[in-house]
């Protein structure tokens, strides 16, 4: 072959390696372009998920701090009223009942303070990262620190019911089963359905009684409250129905939440005999 024919072959050889390599180039731009464009798009739905999240989580948290407030104010504030118009129906005639009555009233008002500034103290906890709560000593004058207390458990069942006698309601408490200790949260939701159901049977009821049942079953943990009331059949008004302040179903609704974490049920409904019945079962075994 002559020199030019090999030049030739060279050129040629050439120009398809040079071909190959630009062909190669842009292909090599176009993959890096929709690389970017794929890492672009995940970082957007990864930010996305994190918004998602954030917004839920945000959301539970109010709800959360909604029901606990729900719990708090409802309960206190419905013991101050019951009291409060005790003590002013004696006050000319038995003023020693009033007295006591109104030391009621003081009683719950700073119970109510103590469980709002544990769940401020939650909320905001202080700087040096100790858990207490911070209030006014006696007459203003300066501020004290206390221990905040635990969140309430089925172990002030006693003290929750000696309350809600002491303001007019009588309670029969009945425990069945091999008490023994309970998660947290299961603990303090059971607390918190009773304390539900006996508030709103002293603020709705009829001078009756109420009746709690607490189970410990193999596998779940039952409580039931029930309370005297008219009957759904003859549809007779309460005489002496007590009701300082309007019901918004609020309660209700996150007890249903609480039992829900823990994949229960709760069913409250009026009772045919006369009533109202609260009834709820939690799994214990639950993972």
């Amino acid at each position: 072959m002559s020199a030019m024919g090999e030049y030739e072959v060279l050129a040629a050889a050439l120009a398809v390696a040079c071909a190959a390599v630009a062909g190669l180039t842009v292909a090599l731009v176009r993959t890096r372009r929709r690389w970017q464009a794929a890492v672009g798009e995940r970082g957007w739905l990864l930010e996305r998920e994190r918004e998602s999240a954030t917004e839920a989580a945000i959301a539970a948290e109010r709800d959360r701090i909604a029901r606990e407030l729900h719990d708090i104010v409802s309960h206190n504030v419905s013991l101050m009223v019951v009291q409060a118009s005790a003590a002013r129906e004696v006050l000319g005639t038995m003023p020693d009942e009033a007295a006591t009555a109104l030391r009621a009233v003081e009683d719950a008002g700073r119970g109510a303070m103590t469980d709002l500034r544990h769940l401020l103290g939650l909320l905001a906890p202080a700087q040096d990262g100790q858990d207490s709560a911070v209030g006014e000593a006696p007459g203003g004058a300066a501020e004290v620190s206390t221990p905040l207390a635990p969140q309430p458990g089925l172990d002030r069942l006693g003290p929750l019911v000696d309350r809600i006698s002491f303001a007019g309601l009588p309670v029969e408490v009945r425990v069945s089963g091999d008490p023994r200790p309970l998660p947290q949260g299961v603990d303090v939701t059971a607390y918190r359905i009773i304390q539900e159901a006996l508030t709103n049977a002293l603020r709705h009821g009829d001078g009756g009684k109420a009746e709690v049942t607490v189970r410990y079953a193999d596998h779940a943990l039952r409580v039931e409250v029930l309370n005297t009331g008219p009957s759904v059949l003859t549809g007779t008004a309460p005489a002496t129905a007590r009701r300082p302040v309007g019901g918004t179903g609020r309660g209700l609704l996150g007890l249903r939440e609480r039992v829900a974490v823990y994949g229960g049920d709760l069913d409250a409904r009026r009772r045919l005999g006369g009533g109202y019945r609260v009834r709820a079962r939690i799994p214990l075994d639950r993972p």
